[in-house]
């Protein structure tokens, strides 16, 4: 009678070298919209919070002290209301400080409209 003898060899699994990871569309996708979540999640936050700083709006009303009122005749736009309420200010401030005290949603204006002119300007020489 002989003898066999039994041995386990070694782990001398697959060697691997120079393999690298490739994701399918469906991969990339999954990556992009995780990573997008918390960009979402931010301007979701800052729309819905919104910043009540606005300073002409219909439910809150502004103190008549701040301000006074002009009333835009035919052929005037807020550059040259700007140059007549404050001919010693820069023109570009006080139509920006206009537009912002009526909330304006662009330059122009009409005939006959009524606006707000910032104290600080509309007390100026």
């Amino acid at each position: 009678m002989s003898a066999i003898g039994i041995t386990t060899p070694g782990f001398t699994g697959p060697v691997v070298s120079g393999t690298r990871l490739r994701l399918t569309t469906r991969g990339r996708r999954l990556i992009a919209t995780v990573a997008a979540i918390p960009a979402v999640v931010a301007l979701s936050a800052a729309i819905i919070g919104g910043s009540t700083a606005a300073l002409a709006s219909l439910d809150q009303g502004v103190d008549t002290a701040t301000f006074e009122t002009v009333t835009v005749t035919a052929g005037e736009s807020l550059w040259s209301i700007a140059q007549e309420v404050a001919p010693s200010a820069d023109p570009r401030d006080v139509v920006d400080a206009i537009v912002r005290l009526n909330a304006l949603e662009g330059v122009t204006v009409s005939a006959g409209e009524q606006l707000a002119i910032p104290a600080e300007y509309a007390s100026a020489p």
